[in-house]
């Protein structure tokens, strides 16, 4: 997230322009000085033009002091941090980084080509097995201080030869990736012609090397824009800047016959395709590794008939392609499955024509300004409702609207093996409102492996009824390696509430309906293995009388005000509305209800939401109690009002305002500074610039379908960010991927919600372990980076925002126990999600019993126009990320109802720091950085040269002045100088030189 914006060099340089200004002042006056002294008497003359230099040097220390322990303060700290990585921790980041990928690559289809016998040649096709991808980009990307095991070397540490000339060939053609980041696009996609291929006689001696053919595919992705759905960059929409991080300088490079304005970037190129003819009459089994974390189009795999062996291998972090040499040789058996549906035509998915860059044209009041151009807001339509991803297609087919095997090549939770498993699935036992279902896991084939089980229920529907997908994950875990013959039992265990759905029409509640619900083990979201019936006599209300057991508060109706004008796709009538539903926005303009309540920094003023009734809270009391006394203490513990009551609003604000890569310090509570990073997939100091080793992107996590290998990879993260003195870690990241074009569905878990619920959740108890809290983000509904922060809103219907998106963050709280959140740039409807009371009190804290505290993402310059200190801290967010002043990130109002959210929010801030690791004994340091020791130290040392200085410059003074008035007369003939004349020039001179 961070990245060198003008916007905010220009606000730092705002933050100490008083000093800056203080600094040319005293220039200047000494400048004048030695202008209006230049008639005086020497000694005098001296005297003065001395001091005054004086004055400017210490003035000009006292300066630099006031910004450096000021407005620089907290951005110098970051970058002096503190602390290293041991050479074991980094060993064990490489060994689970390896195994990470190990039982997160897929085996998507094997016609008897794999496993690749241990030894053998292989030529490797596709420029990207020069260049591959081992995660992505923005802030997600991966430290460059660590080196990374290549495709290449992965494949020769798994003993395999590779034909060099392929690879020189490649590597001639071009060198380096292009730039997919937050400050420039290159969608190219590098293949050479297939004149060069020929006129380099590849393709005939890469047959004489070997029979044994790869081909590499790879497609990169990242923060801060989208992927374009179309080759041709004069098609409209192929791109739109994804905020302060995107940028409009867009190239395809010069490969123009590969601009087709009928392709996305998620098919095959013309030169790809052109390459992949000539492999496939050249040789036979070849294998396809697709190296990409966003699922492309992969129909091409039928059509060629030498294509016989296919393995998705998505971001591996910095040593997971040596797992891909060993599944390649069968060392490691394949047991990875899809985290997301896999296609054949993604202009057909459900969120396709709504997905993008969509403005308002009656908004040009409320548009911000960015690099030099104006962006309305902007909106997006969530018309699919909860039928995301497999639940479309499996309850379409289920309902005759499309032809499934013409609509899906490889289903959700789909993986292929080298061994064969059997499962046998037990009786349903319920109890105490759980249903618990054992699976026997039988290995019946010839190699050791793991494999995955996975139960899904199907609710009964009424047409026309609250909407229900047909297919929805309710549980999963991942076996044991069993060797062949083996045989392990696996217990899974859901709540029965779960398979409630929310009825946001008439009972405004969740409700379990009665019939019955059949729970079906099954191979993936389509093939059904054994199926149990579960029958509910009667609807169960979940409402003010019977809550769920998860709540805090009853779940009811909070978000009527998000709902937009458009149709939602219903089930009813077997899908009737799909094409109204699914067609792209015809209205685009904001209704003139919303747009009258719409409030961005332009027109928002706090003050006309204080409330009469709120009453001041003390400050500055001076109580001796100290933050770290606190620690272990609950939420709700009266000490806690002792120790706030202590806070001035200065203290309030600061902590509210500096929020960025850290909790700010308070020193007369003991508050210390925490260092928080960025990184889902590694810890990364954007300040210091160390880091962590970098484990594999998250999609590839998912893939694992482990809950202990993501406990494991939280307690990593955790370990490497405890040694760098690191408290808290900008991730794990779990928005839904809605459409395979998003950017950053690298670093997001999944299309399910409750696969990335589990996943995070673990995530973030491992690194928990060690006292790190983790910011579980963007919450929510962050799902594209198209307009992410220029006003973008949000319109979905209540239920599809609970089932879908705002549950994986629900099970990070409730089972994973989160202290902290990063809300999203987006807006629900008309309210910034940095600002929405609704989800952040009412939902996340009353309603999921969150405790913890809340920050902004990236806080820009200015807010980009519409985040809010002020407007947060009032609705629920507690800080802001940022290190400087960029405007609105301090609080200024005074009145009782802001310095009731201003003592709320610190509360939320103190409460998860001093529960942290920063505060473990062990850890806990009260003293000053190391920095501040030597500007003290400095301090010193200028002010008693300063003073030695000025005596000594008084005593030269004594001296020229008593030569004054020791001058003889001067007798001068012609232009003689006297002798008394001389020597006191002489004296002066050596006074000078002293």
């Amino acid at each position: 997230m961070l990245a060198i914006n003008m916007a905010d060099v220009i606000s730092v340089i705002k933050s100490i322009a008083p000093q800056l200004i203080a600094i040319v002042t005293l220039f200047v006056a000494a400048l004048v000085v030695m202008f209006i002294t230049r008639k005086e008497k020497p000694a005098f003359r001296k005297l003065v033009r001395s001091l005054s230099w004086l004055i400017f040097g210490l003035g000009t220390v006292f300066c630099i002091n006031l910004m450096l322990n000021g407005p620089l303060k907290t951005m110098i700290t970051l970058a002096t941090g503190r602390g290293v990585i041991t050479e074991s921790s980094l060993n064990d980041a490489k060994t689970l980084g390896e195994e990470i990928s190990s039982e997160g690559i897929v085996l998507l289809k094997n016609d008897s080509a794999l496993p690749i016998q241990k030894g053998s040649k292989i030529n490797l096709f596709g420029w990207s097995s020069t260049n591959p991808l081992y995660g992505g980009t923005g802030s997600g990307g991966l430290n460059d201080s660590f080196p990374t095991v290549s495709l290449i070397e992965g494949l020769q540490n798994a003993g395999f030869e590779v034909n060099e000339e392929l690879v020189k060939f490649y590597t001639d053609f071009r060198q380096t990736r292009p730039t997919v980041g937050m400050w420039g696009q290159d969608w190219t996609i590098p293949e050479p012609t297939i004149e060069q291929y020929n006129e380099a006689n590849i393709l005939e001696n890469a047959r004489n090397y070997s029979d044994k053919a790869i081909v590499v595919i790879a497609r990169s992705g990242g923060e801060g824009a989208d992927l374009p759905r179309s080759l041709d960059p004069n098609v409209e929409d192929t791109f739109v800047d994804g905020g302060t991080f995107g940028s409009k300088g867009i190239r395809y490079s010069d490969q123009k016959d590969d601009l087709d304005a009928d392709k996305s970037y998620l098919e095959l190129s013309n030169r790809e395709i052109a390459m992949l003819d000539a492999v496939n009459k050249k040789f036979k089994n070849i294998v396809v590794i697709i190296n990409a974390s966003n699922p492309m189009e992969l129909g091409f795999v039928n059509e060629y008939e030498n294509i016989s062996g296919v393995i998705w291998c998505p971001g591996v972090g910095q040593t997971g392609f040596n797992a891909l040499g060993k599944i390649l040789d069968g060392e490691v058996n394949p047991s990875g499955k899809t985290s997301d549906i896999f296609v054949y035509d993604l202009k057909n998915t459900p969120s396709y024509n709504n997905f993008g860059n969509f403005n308002y044209t009656n908004m040009d009041e409320f548009a911000v300004e960015d690099r030099g151009t104006s962006y309305n807001p902007s909106f997006v339509n969530y018309v699919e409702g909860i039928y995301v991803g497999y639940r479309f297609y499996e309850t379409a087919a289920k309902e005759n609207a499309i032809n499934y095997a013409g609509y899906v090549q490889y289903p959700f939770g789909y993986g292929l093996s080298y061994t064969v498993f059997t499962k046998e699935m037990g009786e349903i036992v319920a109890n105490d409102g759980n249903i618990s279902i054992d699976v026997l896991v039988t290995n019946t084939g010839n190699t050791a492996g793991k494999d995955v089980v996975q139960l899904y229920y199907n609710p009964p529907y009424t047409n026309g009824g609250i909407e229900k997908a047909s297919t929805n994950l309710v549980g999963f875990a991942k076996t044991k390696l069993l060797q062949p013959g083996d045989s392990q039992t696996v217990k899974i265990t859901f709540a029965v509430e779960d398979m409630a759905s929310f009825d946001e029409k008439i009972k405004k509640a969740y409700v379990l309906e009665a019939g019955v619900y059949e729970i079906s083990l099954q191979e993936d979201s389509h093939n059904i293995l054994d199926t149990r019936t579960f029958p509910v006599e009667e609807d169960i209300l979940y409402g003010e009388t019977n809550k769920r057991s998860s709540d805090m508060e009853v779940a009811t109706n909070k978000l009527d005000d998000m709902r937009g004008n458009f149709t939602v796709l219903s089930r009813k009538d077997q899908f009737a509305n799909l094409d109204e539903a699914l067609k792209p926005p015809t209205d685009f303009e904001l209704p003139a209800d919303k747009k009258a309540a719409f409030l961005n920094n332009s027109n928002y003023d706090g003050k006309n939401f204080d409330i009469e009734s709120d009453e001041m809270p003390k400050t500055n009391a001076g109580n001796k109690i100290k933050l770290v006394d606190l620690r272990g203490l609950d939420y709700d513990d009266e000490a806690w009002n002792s120790l706030l009551d202590n806070l001035s609003f200065e203290d309030m604000s600061k902590l509210v305002a500096l929020g960025g890569y850290q909790t700010t310090t308070i020193g007369k509570i003991g508050k210390v500074q925490t260092v928080d990073c960025d990184g889902p997939s590694s810890i990364n100091n954007n300040f210091t610039k160390k880091g962590s080793i970098g484990l594999p992107a998250t999609i590839m996590l998912a893939n694992t379908f482990n809950t202990d290998l993501a406990h494991s990879f939280g307690e990593n993260i955790g370990n490497m960010a405890s040694q760098m003195e690191v408290s808290g870690w900008y991730a794990p990241a779990m928005n839904t991927h809605r459409s395979a074009f998003a950017g950053r569905n690298f670093e997001y878990f999944s299309e399910d919600p409750l696969l990335a619920g589990k996943i995070a959740s673990e995530a973030v108890k491992g690194a928990a372990d060690y006292g790190v809290y983790a910011y579980i983000k963007h919450f929510a509904l962050n799902d594209q980076e198209t307009n992410r922060n220029y006003q973008l809103m949000t319109w979905a219907d209540e239920q599809t925002v609970r089932e879908i998106y705002l549950r994986p963050f629900e099970i990070c709280v409730k089972k994973g126990k989160a202290k902290a959140v990063m809300s999203a740039f987006n807006h629900y409807g008309i309210t910034p999600a940095s600002a929405s009371n609704e989800v952040l009190n009412k939902i996340l804290r009353d309603e999921w019993g969150f405790r913890g505290m809340v920050l902004t993402d990236y806080f820009g310059a200015g807010g980009y126009g519409y985040m809010n200190a002020d407007r947060g801290i009032r609705n629920g967010n507690d800080f802001c990320l940022t290190a400087i002043d960029a405007g609105y990130n301090y609080v200024k109002d005074k009145s009782a109802t802001s310095m009731m959210a201003l003592r709320k929010a610190s509360h939320n801030i103190l409460y998860t720091t001093v529960n942290s690791r920063a505060y473990a004994p062990e850890n806990l340091d009260l003293g000053m950085m190391r920095w501040q020791v030597a500007t003290i130290m400095i301090d010193i040392i200028c002010v008693i040269a300063a003073l030695l200085l000025a005596i000594k410059a008084w005593k030269n003074y004594g001296k020229r002045k008593a030569l004054e008035r020791s001058e003889a007369p001067i007798d001068t003939v012609g232009t003689d100088t006297s002798v008394a004349d001389v020597d006191v020039i002489e004296e002066n001179k050596n006074i000078d030189n002293e």
